[in-house]
């Protein structure tokens, strides 16, 4: 059943998902009149500016938790498979996929308040079950049921749990401690497990109470903590590579020629595809959620009335973790770590040992990175998949859904994850099949209104 799971989410989840995502991605940013480059000064403008309408947080706080759940393990992990894959060339890849998230993610933004539904107890909600409902029409509605299906399995942080609690072991531990431990030998011997998953069952549970204490405060408490905890992450993660490249700065011309010199190249430009199919179909679309439809459930909930400004606000995402995020630690491990040439690789081991040979402590400061990273992933997919649950089965009753989102990572931290990621995997993949048929169908709406949007800013 595992080798089953796994081959089904290997098919769905490679090249068919990039060419739904970067296919439609690109015909989005030319229907928009390439919004991504011409509307950016735009983007920054309206950022600035407060809005009013309803909604239960600000466009900032939306774009802050969104970006809270795209900045994850894959901007350092993904980052580095895609060297190992398609050498430097890769990163201007990365680059382009950026401007075309960029484009759909305008769309989803715009269509999530066009098309705002209610819930259960009368309060307004988006997402692409109410875009397709409102948008497309009633008959639409089993696939918008699709979505909200596929959402709450899609949105469990499977992969999050798992890793976190790895480079936690893998940092702090090593077997001969773990073996040698009296309290993990008692613990191992009420629960039945190893010394091992003992330790790992603590992390989760460490992980869990975390979590709880976040997104049980609902959407308002998420929004709050990620508009710190996001800013604060990006800079340390900022200044760490800043120190990198002054330590390194006599390579840097060499590093930046290197990623246009080979982006062009015949390996390096299908090397770059490559590594976007691997990490972009598979993994990138956890970097940035462009065409997933998850942005727009968060962005469904800002406090603004006007869809186009909401569009702009929402296409900075990708910017900031498919553009700033990962080209920083490209820049970091091009100027200090061994890529190797290809192999069995583990992306997250390959940036912390780069990260420790160039910074002093830098493997213990990056695993800070990593757990904040982690972990504010988790407080906004919670509130995604609450959100499907509402949708589906009334928002009384959703509550459940967190509760046991919660439970799930306790047991996600400890299980073997090879059929559980290629399920998590296979429903996030499945989440966008409905979103892009609505985004697409509904493209013209929102190109509708951005003509008249600007000519009244005119």
């Amino acid at each position: 059943m595992s080798e089953l799971l796994t081959t089904i989410a290997d098919s769905v989840c490679g090249y068919p998902l990039f060419i739904i995502l970067i296919g439609g991605g690109l015909y989005l940013f030319i229907r928009s009149g390439l919004v991504s480059l011409r509307r950016l000064p735009e983007a920054l403008k309206e950022l600035r500016r407060k809005g009013g309408g309803e909604g239960q947080i600000s466009s900032a706080q939306a774009l802050a938790s969104v970006v809270a759940a795209t900045i994850g393990l894959g901007n350092i992990a993904g980052v580095a498979i895609a060297l190992v894959v398609g050498g430097p060339g890769a990163i201007f890849w990365m680059w382009v996929s950026a401007l075309v998230g960029m484009a759909t993610k305008y769309h989803e933004g715009a269509l999530a308040i066009m098309f705002r539904g209610t819930d259960s107890e009368g309060n307004r909600r988006g997402g692409p079950m109410y875009i397709i409902e409102n948008g497309l029409g009633k008959k639409w509605k089993p696939l918008a049921i699709f979505f909200a299906l596929a959402g709450m399995i899609g949105t469990m942080c499977i992969m999050n749990a798992n890793q976190l609690t790895e480079a936690v072991t893998t940092a702090f531990t090593t077997p001969q401690s773990l073996e040698g431990s009296r309290f993990l030998g008692i613990l191992a011997g009420a629960t039945g497990l190893d010394n091992t998953q003992s330790f790992r069952l603590l992390c989760g549970i460490g992980i869990a109470i975390v979590v709880a204490l976040v997104v049980l405060g609902g959407i308002k408490r998420i929004a709050r903590v990620a508009s710190v905890l996001v800013p604060f992450m990006v800079g340390i993660y900022f200044l760490m590579v800043t120190y990198i490249i002054a330590t390194n700065f006599a390579n840097v011309p060499e590093v930046i020629t290197s990623i246009f010199r080979n982006a062009f190249s015949l390996d390096a430009g299908i090397g770059g595809l490559i590594g976007v199919a691997i990490i972009g179909a598979r993994r990138a679309a956890l970097v940035n959620d462009a065409g997933v439809g998850t942005a727009s459930i968060m962005h469904g909930e800002s406090k603004n009335d006007e869809p186009v400004r909401e569009g702009l606000i929402a296409m900075l995402g990708p910017s900031i973790d498919s553009g700033l995020v990962c080209t920083l630690t490209a820049l970091a491990l091009l100027l200090c770590g061994d890529i190797p040439a290809g192999g069995d690789i583990k992306g997250l081991e390959m940036a912390m040992n780069a990260f420790d040979k160039a910074i002093p402590g830098g493997q213990y400061m990056l695993l800070l990175i990593v757990l904040c990273f982690g972990l504010s992933s988790m407080f906004s997919y919670s509130f995604y998949g609450k959100s499907c649950a509402s949708y589906l089965f009334g928002e009384a009753k959703s509550q459940i859904y967190t509760y046991i989102f919660i439970i799930s990572l306790i047991i996600f931290a400890v299980i073997p994850l090879n059929a559980a990621v290629a399920v998590c995997d296979l429903f996030y993949a499945l989440m966008t099949i409905p979103t892009m048929i609505a985004v697409i169908s509904l493209s013209g709406r929102v190109r509708k209104a951005s003509r008249e949007y600007f000519s009244r800013k005119k």
